[in-house]
């Protein structure tokens, strides 16, 4: 199971920052970072472009771009452009964002999501593949060719409900998931994605299952807990994840937190690997620099 990081980027000097943390996690030898997009961040392709160009080696991907507020072929210039940019280090996520997000501050309809899904990708995937789209649906059209050339980059989808899950396996490289533990992991996200990969005729391993957890190495697991309840509390409210910590029978997300000593968190993993993650993306919460260091440490070293 590789290991990776989950960050996002920060209101002061989020370019310059981005490229120190992006550099120094090369040097502790990750081989990739994900990073988020939230509505108020900066835009994250943006300062990636800056930070592929002056970070070399390590792997970048959007954890995740909402298509809502993209057309699939703007999203496809830009993806390119990161790919041409980082020479092929980029991996795009996509997803769907939610219905607060999207509604409430876009105005734009939450509704009918797998098949705005659909052909989004009906129209992006031809476009990062070299091709000419020509994808007349329902919701979203897309009809033209781009100009240049770049490293196809691979397209991981937001998945959790079974729809969105079949959709990522038959068409895509595989899922990112967030909050979702290791029961639904095993019995859901990862059988159902492969299965539908399956069924599509793809080969065993061309789907993977990307999973996403806040992680504390620590020797105080009651004040860690603590911090994740506070930290990571709004996902304890949108439905998506309240969905994936109701399956999984979590109060809260500080029940899906990984905190433990190294042993623990290290036990821990091997339960991930067990359930058939093949990506671990750690989200590192210690409010303490000493203690982020203590954790991302651990990682390295598995």
């Amino acid at each position: 199971m590789q290991i990776s990081i989950l960050g996002s980027l920060t209101d002061r000097s989020p370019v310059d920052t981005c490229v120190s943390q992006l550099a120094e996690l090369r040097d502790e030898g990750f081989r990739r970072v994900w990073l988020s997009q939230l509505p108020s961040e900066p835009d994250l392709l943006t300062v990636l472009a800056v930070a592929l160009r002056e970070v070399d080696t390590i792997e970048v991907g959007s954890a995740v771009l909402p298509i809502q507020n993209q057309h699939p072929m703007l999203m496809a210039q830009r993806a390119l452009t990161l790919s041409l940019i980082g020479g092929g280090r980029f991996s795009l996520g996509l997803g769907l964002t939610h219905r607060l997000v999207t509604e409430g501050m876009w105005g734009i309809a939450w509704d009918r999501n797998v098949r705005r899904m659909r052909e989004y990708l009906d129209g992006l995937q031809p476009l990062l593949n070299g091709q000419a789209a020509d994808a007349s649906g329902e919701l979203l059209t897309t009809r033209g060719a781009l100009q240049f050339s770049a490293p196809a980059p691979p397209v991981y989808l937001a998945a959790l409900g079974p729809q969105l899950l079949r959709l990522a396996g038959r068409r895509t490289a595989g899922t990112l998931t967030w909050m979702t533990g290791v029961k639904t992991l095993a019995e859901h996200v990862g059988p159902t994605l492969r299965q539908a990969a399956a069924d599509a005729g793809r080969p065993d391993g061309e789907v993977r299952v990307v999973a996403g957890l806040p992680v504390s190495v620590t020797d105080d697991p009651g004040g860690a807990r603590a911090h994740a309840a506070r930290q990571f509390a709004v996902y304890g409210k949108l439905p998506s994840y309240r969905a994936m910590l109701d399956r999984e029978g979590y109060a809260g997300p500080e029940d899906a937190a990984i905190i433990g000593d190294e042993d623990t968190v290290t036990q821990r993993l091997g339960e991930l690997r067990a359930a058939g993650v093949d990506e671990f993306t750690a989200a590192v919460f210690d409010p303490t620099p000493e203690g982020r260091a203590r954790t991302r440490a651990l990682l390295a070293a598995l």
